[in-house]
């Protein structure tokens, strides 16, 4: 018994270093290969796909593992009080983690199946989805539009500041605010100011 459990433990030791050699590997270049990781995670490539047996798998860990570490991160954003200040924290919030996570992403769209990096975004997504409701119950977010579109509009304009970034047209710095102004004009109900 006390053999299994050491083989248990040397195995969840494994995944983590792999995990963790990938979550920097494909930080830093998201098309590197599965020889690169096993090197840098110190385990041989046996090893590697005794645990993921594709990269599509690794992939998939180690963009689990980038999310779970942001809804961690995301949860201690106040959403209470005007809906349009609490969408700015969390706007600010949510953007350093995509710029964090940016080259895991297009690892992630390059390799998962569509839908997948979706579903994967489903709890950021809902926190987003009842800041929405409540500020459309408020009267200070538009209802001609639904919340499920306005979600879509706040992961669009992110992974665009994204996109934006890596082609050198904006610096991370100007993101964040550029992201919450763009958000709030698409948010404000039709004939009202926007605020700014």
């Amino acid at each position: 018994m006390a053999q299994t459990t050491g083989k248990r433990a040397d195995a969840q030791r494994n995944i983590a270093a792999i995990v963790a050699a990938a979550t920097e590997c494909l930080s830093r270049d998201p098309a590197a290969s599965t020889s690169e990781i096993a090197k840098a995670a110190g385990v041989g490539r046996v090893t590697l796909y005794g645990h993921f047996p594709a990269r599509s798998d690794l992939v998939d860990a180690v963009f689990v593992h980038a999310i779970e570490s942001g809804e961690e991160s995301l949860g201690q954003v106040d959403l209470s009080g005007d809906p349009r200040a609490a969408l700015a924290r969390l706007t600010e919030s949510s953007w350093q983690l995509v710029d964090r996570y940016r080259s895991l992403l297009i690892a992630a769209q390059d390799t998962l199946p569509p839908g997948r990096v979706r579903e994967l975004h489903a709890d950021p997504m809902a926190r987003v989805e009842r800041l929405i409701e409540r500020g459309r119950k408020e009267g200070v977010f538009r209802t001609d539009l639904p919340t499920s579109w306005l979600v879509s509009v706040m992961h669009n304009v992110m992974h665009g500041a994204a996109d934006d970034i890596h082609a050198a047209r904006i610096t991370p710095d100007q993101a964040a605010p550029y992201i919450t102004t763009t958000l709030l004009a698409a948010f404000t109900p039709p004939g009202t100011r926007v605020p700014g």
